[in-house]
């Protein structure tokens, strides 16, 4: 997020203070197996530490500094501070399997959507987790993205405005599809999103909903 520490409970906090409808998150899991948020592979970039998630267990990564004295949160602790649904992305399988044990144990369906760039995380977290919402992300894709979804079971594709055609919305909504847009910063990409009807948008700045200045 754009004004706090990305992927801490500050920013989450601050998300739905500003009213956005949705809380988008990433998980990576620990050396010993925690869901922890956190977007990159390693803490090198947001972090005062250095080196891979995976290779450090969730009492070495508590102890890292993640932006302004904040630490880095477990997905349970940011299921119990903040209160509005949830889009959780996976990077992979083994990943999937953790976030089902959690859903499944708390009845998290309805309020948690899982997203993920890998076709194969999402058919795992649908085939463990009976009823949850599934969106598969695309970053550099092409038309094939909507064939991909519909394959993988999935009821959203969160995509790369960047790359984002009207060809592409087109076909999502014949295949029944919900289309995000990613990431909507600025006044043109909002008004693009406005443009081609989109569902909704991901954005790092809550003032791109509420301020004026924001508006198509």
């Amino acid at each position: 997020m754009g004004v706090e520490p990305e992927n801490t409970l500050r920013s989450f906090t601050a998300a739905q203070e500003a009213g956005l409808d949705v809380i988008e998150l990433d998980l990576h899991l620990s050396k010993d197996g925690a869901l922890v948020v956190m977007h990159d592979t390693d803490v090198d970039r947001t972090t005062d530490g250095t080196g891979a998630i995976a290779d450090k267990t969730l009492a070495e990564l508590r102890a890292l500094d993640a932006g302004r004295g904040e630490r880095i949160p477990v997905f349970e602790e940011v299921l119990d501070a903040v209160r509005v649904p949830l889009q959780a992305e996976i990077k992979d399988v083994q990943a999937a399997r953790a976030l089902a044990g959690v859903m499944n144990g708390r009845n998290l369906a309805g309020r948690v959507e899982v997203s993920s760039f890998h076709d194969e995380a999402i058919t795992e977290i649908a085939r463990l987790v009976p009823g949850v919402r599934t969106a598969l992300i695309g970053s550099r894709y092409h038309t094939d993205i909507v064939e991909r979804a519909v394959a993988a079971g999935a009821s959203t594709v969160c995509l790369n405005i960047r790359r984002l055609t009207l060809e592409i919305v087109e076909q999502a909504r014949k295949a029944g599809l919900r289309v995000i847009g990613w990431v909507v910063n600025t006044q043109d990409h909002l008004r693009l999103a406005r443009a081609l009807g989109l569902d909704g948008a991901t954005t790092d700045y809550p003032e791109i909903k509420r301020t004026g200045r924001f508006t198509a």
